[in-house]
């Protein structure tokens, strides 16, 4: 996270030096599913809120840092022998996400202007919780089974309307965020998070 918050520091210092840069406030919708490796394991969308600030550096071809706070998750069922109900958990993580986007801005008709753009994105992980049903957590997740931090790629495309900033983001799984032994070790479950992601951003300079 130092490592980040030092090189966020130095883009930022690079924008006021060159003069060419936005800065503001975002808020977002969210729908993750947590991917996973296992055909007896069912899963759905999670639907959050984000907030954060974001900042863009250069013009037609610019730079855009973000730091967010998000909850990201999914509600996963596990079948259960000798028995017709399943264990569901609802887990949520919450996290401090660090998006950073190479951009290109390829339509400008002054009022309005179009963008594509892609990049990698870091999660630290700061809460985990899981709720369980009809079963016993232990025998299948816990918060000390998930990774604190997680890689994403991020690929998008945005358009301006004079302060506005709309971005639809997809964002895709680089590293285990789980890996993991359930129903009394006898299986197992591993995979990332997939993110989709819309932003409204407000360029108060």
């Amino acid at each position: 996270m130092k490592k980040f918050s030092l090189f966020l520091v130095a883009i930022l210092m690079s924008g006021i030096m060159y003069g060419q840069f936005h800065i503001g406030p975002q808020i977002g919708y969210t729908a993750s599913k947590l991917s996973y490796k296992g055909s007896d394991i069912n899963n759905s969308l999670k639907n959050n809120m984000l907030v954060g600030v974001f900042m863009r550096i250069g013009k037609k071809i610019y730079v855009q840092p973000e730091i967010n706070y998000m909850t990201q998750g999914s509600v996963f069922k596990f079948p259960t022998l000798g028995s017709t109900s399943v264990v569901e958990q609802d887990v949520s993580l919450k996290s401090i996400q660090v998006p950073l986007s190479l951009g290109w801005q390829f339509l400008n008709l002054k009022v309005v202007k179009l963008r594509i753009f892609g990049g990698a994105t870091a999660n630290f992980i700061v809460d985990k919780t899981i709720d369980t049903k009809n079963g016993s957590p232990k025998n299948y997740l816990v918060p000390d089974d998930f990774s604190n931090i997680q890689w994403q790629y991020q690929a998008g495309l945005g358009v301006d309307i004079l302060m506005l900033t709309l971005d639809i983001k997809y964002y895709g799984g680089i590293n285990d965020i789980v890996n993991v032994k359930y129903d009394s070790n006898t299986k197992t479950l591993n995979g990332g998070a997939n993110v989709f992601e819309v932003t409204l951003g407000w360029k108060i300079l």
